[in-house]
């Protein structure tokens, strides 16, 4: 743009800065594996993407190497999880994962060489696994294995201290449903389990002591996490909690009623479905945790309500009222990317900004966060 003062020509340059929360997708794969772990795998210091049956060296991503078999079964893959742990203290970073056919959660050695495979070692047999998660139950640094295992017993698996590759089971619930989350509920400095239809309260001792049901909620066939966050800066953590086989995204507010706690269901957003996967992080950089999320494409091979929808990831921000949802990538099948059923967000880069890595039956790929 050119300006006159005083008879002197200034040429203004226009400086175009990029959106806060732009993504940049770089598509890594057509495999349909649906969920990705980030670690790294081959001691660089750099962080490598693992999903399925090959893993992806950082930081461009671009060479492959092979794990091994993963079983199919009609459109999917049993490996619903992809869960970082050195489980045989070997100085390697090996990997959970489990399945819906294989009825098991187990886990990855890492060789230590990408010309060989990785062993497969079963954990246990726990019914059939709809996803994992790791969370550290007793504060020990060390996370606990929890898969979620509708119509079976809620099950959690601590890494046995002295005993390399030995997983020890502890039954917390006789039966849990569709959906799954961690956090302190009551405000005791103890992290509580979420389940679909109430809350488990930790003891002191969570595993020594028994855990207590608090039949309050009615969440569905719930998303895996349930997230247990602070929505509203009350003091008092509320739950958000997505249908992963319906339509809906929802959070629940945290009240008071005597000692009881009543939640009040509050829409956030009610026009798209399969909200299965979800993560409450900052990721545009104003301090603030936000909530990202979005459809796991053909969840049940189409025939989940909303299958054949337009579809995407998103990421909602609190305005102190509400919600507000901002769209990442969003289409038609073949022009867009959801969530898959395990996903990452962290930042590869260190630039202080978070991507989002993501697998599904529609790929996998990273959504570099350009800010």
């Amino acid at each position: 743009m050119k300006t006159i003062y005083g008879g002197l020509l200034v040429l203004v340059v226009m400086v175009a800065y990029p959106d806060k929360g732009k993504f940049r997708q770089q598509k890594i794969s057509d495999e349909r594996y649906e969920s990705v772990g980030v670690f790294d795998v081959n001691g660089d210091k750099k962080p490598d993407l693992v999903s399925g049956a090959w893993w992806y060296e950082g930081p461009n991503f671009k060479k492959r190497h092979r794990i091994g078999e993963v079983k199919a079964q009609g459109e999917y893959y049993d490996d619903f999880s992809t869960i970082p742990l050195d489980v045989n203290r070997d100085g390697r970073m090996d990997f959970i994962t489990g399945g819906w056919w294989g009825n098991t959660v187990r886990w990855r050695e890492n060789p230590g060489h990408s010309s060989k495979e990785w062993p497969e070692h079963v954990i246990d047999s726990c019914g059939n696994v709809e996803t994992t998660r790791a969370w550290d139950i007793d504060g020990d640094g060390v996370p606990e294995i929890v898969p979620n295992t509708p119509n079976n017993p809620l099950r959690v698996y601590r890494l046995e201290k002295g005993k390399k590759g030995t997983f020890k089971a502890y039954t917390l619930h006789p039966i849990q449903g569709h959906g799954l989350g961690f956090g302190d509920v009551n405000g005791d400095g103890r992290g509580d389990f979420v389940l679909a239809d109430g809350w488990l309260e930790a003891p002191e001792k969570p595993f020594e002591e028994p855990w207590i049901f608090h039949d309050e909620l009615n969440l569905g066939q719930a998303s895996i996490p349930i997230l247990v966050v602070d929505v509203n800066g009350d003091g008092k953590n509320d739950l958000i909690a997505g249908q992963a086989h319906d339509y809906g995204l929802f959070w629940y507010e945290h009240k008071k009623d005597g000692n009881r706690i009543v939640w009040e269901k509050r829409t956030i957003d009610t026009e798209n479905s399969q909200y299965h996967e979800m993560h409450w992080r900052d990721i545009d950089g104003d301090g603030k945790p936000e909530l990202i999320t979005g459809k796991r494409y053909r969840a049940h091979n189409d025939n989940d309500a909303g299958a054949a929808d337009s579809y995407g990831m998103y990421y909602f921000t609190w305005n102190g009222q509400k919600f507000e949802k901002n769209i990442i990538t969003y289409g038609p099948a073949g022009e867009t990317k959801g969530t898959g059923i395990y996903m990452v967000v962290q930042d590869l880069d260190k630039d202080g900004y978070p991507e989002l890595i993501t697998a599904g039956k529609d790929g996998l790929s990273i959504f570099w966060n350009e800010r």
